[in-house]
């Protein structure tokens, strides 16, 4: 009995809440159904709608369908009330009764059984009905023939919150529509605790100044995180959002945050927007607020300017178009009168990026001035501005300045990255002539006859470098087969020959012992020369190794005047710590040559060997006359060359016999 009434004085207080509301509330236990006093013994129950059977006792005349809130034990669900009018039909029941016959007229069979059949039918489902069997009482039928009927349908199926539901009479082809609320506003009153499907996470924030973020907090946090998203303005689009933080820079005054239950996209969402009047997100609309203008054309084809307003929340304030005065400040711009706009929150945009953005237009104006605009927003301290019109010409002067400096840097930057070529350029230019960079010819390598160990390895080294220079390069040290089956002096000549007579170049190395070896072969041959002179028999040999060689083609060469361009010299820095000079303690015979020192000038050796003279025709016949002695010609001039190679030969036939004797020392 206590809880009874308990539960009455419940439904009456949560009925006084929601009196305002549409949807009424009643206590339920199930499906039930109520009767006038005229029906008896009524019961309710389902019935397939294709097995409706007709019964002629009753008419249904009137259908008045209800949905409620049927609560019980602070839970509530929908339900389905249909208020019945019906019509009952006396000589139905009075001919039932004579079928009877006047004996069995008495008693209960005063009384006659009849049903009727209501239908709900929603979009989504099939028809579903319900059968309501009572007893018609005699008595009742001498005072009206109407009656009513009351049925509550519990859990309707197919009926949930946002529906519509058709509810007819099969017989009486009597059709009554009824829609349920939706969710949304069923949770947004006081009961929306009370309705299993009202409940969502609820949240509450906190900034944290110094990670510079918001942290979100859910009440129940044994559950998994709960969907969420942010949005500008209560109405924006709606991003979706995974994290428990949000950046300090992100959150506005508008932010709105919307959570609901993960596994129903369809269910009730909260919405909350706590960041309304706090000066931390009201900083960050300011500073997201970009003002921008540009040229537009009418439908008259007359120009006007049009400006654009772009932030997170819709704003409300104030434009007007200004022109520079040319003052001191590059703020001062003087209001052109006519030309003040106000602007509302109405009418704003969102756009992909979640910003709001408002459209305006200046008509009538000058362009040719360039004008400017102003902005005033409410709630913010300072104006906005002046934000001018550019114009085209100007725009192409600036832009065309702008090409001009790239250009300028860009040659710069080449001339950064080719700054070897260009030194080589510029060191040919200054020794005369036209040349031609690039080009990488042939290098013979001589390496002194007293190579030790450390000049044997710079000789390689060098020889290596220029190898990975693209040169073409033959090294005595690396040809020692080839000298010690052709001996040193046929090696070195044949070398001599493949040589092309542009470009390539004979690199000799020098050491101090080498030095003195050069002067005593100069002091020797010019001793031979005056032997020579007085028909003396000789006995030394030029060409005791491929280094007395060379010297020999060196004395040849200066003769006709081309040593130096065919011939370089190399101090090894390991054997001189001073710096070259060009023929200091030179011998004769090799001064005038080009001399440099490795590894520490070998930038510049590099770009004597890259630079390819263009030799002119005079050069390039005293190269072919100093080739001739050594090769096999035609005609005349070939056997005037057979007669002078015989008796260079037959002068020094001695050395040969001596070259041929000693065995030859691999290095």
């Amino acid at each position: 009995m206590f809880r009874l009434g308990q539960s009455f004085i419940w439904c009456v207080l949560l009925s006084s809440c929601m009196s305002a509301w549409s949807l009424e509330m009643t206590e339920y236990d199930n499906q039930d159904v109520i009767c006038s006093q005229g029906l008896s013994d009524c019961t309710l129950k389902n019935e397939m709608f294709l097995l409706i059977t007709e019964n002629d006792v009753v008419d249904i005349v009137n259908l008045v369908p209800k949905v409620k809130l049927c609560c019980k034990d602070r839970s509530c669900i929908l339900c389905l009330a249909i208020d019945i009018e019906v019509d009952i039909h006396p000589d139905k029941v009075v001919e039932s009764h004579s079928a009877l016959g006047e004996d069995d007229y008495s008693g209960d069979a005063r009384n006659m059984t009849g049903s009727l059949s209501v239908c709900y039918l929603t979009p989504q489902n099939l028809p579903m009905c319900n059968k309501v069997e009572f007893t018609v009482s005699h008595a009742a039928l001498s005072h009206h023939n109407k009656e009513q009927i009351s049925m509550v349908i519990t859990e309707p199926e197919g009926v949930s919150f946002g529906s519509q539901v058709l509810l007819y009479s099969p017989k009486a082809s009597l059709n009554k529509e009824v829609f349920v609320p939706s969710l949304v506003e069923v949770c947004s009153l006081e009961l929306k605790e009370f309705i299993e499907d009202c409940h969502v996470p609820i949240f509450r924030h906190k900034v944290d100044q110094e990670l510079k973020q918001v942290e979100l907090h859910f009440s129940d946090s044994n559950t998994s995180l709960p969907s969420m998203c942010i949005q500008n303005e209560s109405n924006g689009k709606c991003k979706p959002w995974n994290w428990l933080t949000i950046p300090l820079y992100s959150v506005t005054s508008c932010t709105c945050i919307e959570v609901w239950d993960e596994h129903d996209q369809m269910s009730v969402r909260a919405k909350k927007c706590p960041f309304k009047h706090q000066d931390i997100f009201q900083r960050n609309v300011w500073e997201n607020l970009s003002v921008s203008v540009h040229q537009g054309q009418m439908n008259d084809n007359g120009l006007m300017l049009l400006w654009n307003l772009s932030a997170p929340c819709r704003l409300e304030g104030v434009v007007w178009a200004c022109e520079r005065t040319g003052g001191p400040k590059l703020s001062s711009c003087r209001e052109i009168k006519g030309f003040r706009q106000n602007f509302t929150r109405e009418n704003w945009i969102q756009n992909e990026r979640g910003l709001w953005g408002k459209i305006g237009v200046f008509e009538q104006i000058d362009l040719q001035k360039c004008p400017c605009m102003m902005v005033k927003v409410k709630g913010m301290n300072h104006e906005l501005g002046p934000v001018c019109y550019r114009n085209t010409d100007r725009w192409r002067w600036s832009l065309f300045a702008v090409a001009v400096i790239f250009l300028i840097c860009l040659t710069i930057l080449i001339f950064y990255l080719l700054r070897n070529f260009v030194k080589r350029w510029v060191w040919s230019c200054r020794h005369g002539g036209f040349v031609k960079i690039g080009k990488k010819g042939c290098v013979l390598l001589l390496s002194p006859p007293d190579a030790d160990g450390a000049a044997s390895a710079l000789v390689c080294g060098l020889g290596s470098l220029l190898c990975n220079q693209g040169f073409s390069v033959t090294v005595d040290q690396w040809s020692r087969k080839g000298q010690w089956t052709s001996g040193p002096l046929q090696w070195y000549y044949s070398q001599m020959l493949n040589m092309n007579s542009q470009g390539d170049r004979v690199v000799l190395v020098l050491t101090p012992k080498s030095l003195e070896r050069a002067e005593e072969w100069t002091d020797k041959h010019n001793k031979a020369i005056k032997l020579e002179d007085r028909s003396l028999p000789q006995t030394v040999s030029p060409y005791s190794d491929v280094f007395t060689a060379s010297l020999l083609d060196i004395k040849a060469c200066k003769n006709r005047g081309i040593a130096s361009e065919r011939f370089l010299l190399v101090k090894l820095d390991c054997h001189w710590s001073q710096p070259p000079s060009r023929d200091r303690r030179l011998p004769e015979l090799l001064q005038g040559l080009p001399l440099f020192q490795f590894p520490s000038q070998a930038d510049a050796l590099l770009s004597e060997l890259t630079v390819g003279r263009t030799v002119n025709g005079q050069n390039r016949k005293m190269w072919s006359q100093w080739k001739q002695p050594h090769s096999v010609v035609s005609g005349g001039k070939a056997k005037e060359g057979a007669v002078q190679q015989k008796t260079l030969h037959s002068k020094y036939f001695a050395g040969e016999k001596i070259l041929e004797a000693e065995p030859f020392k691999l290095v």
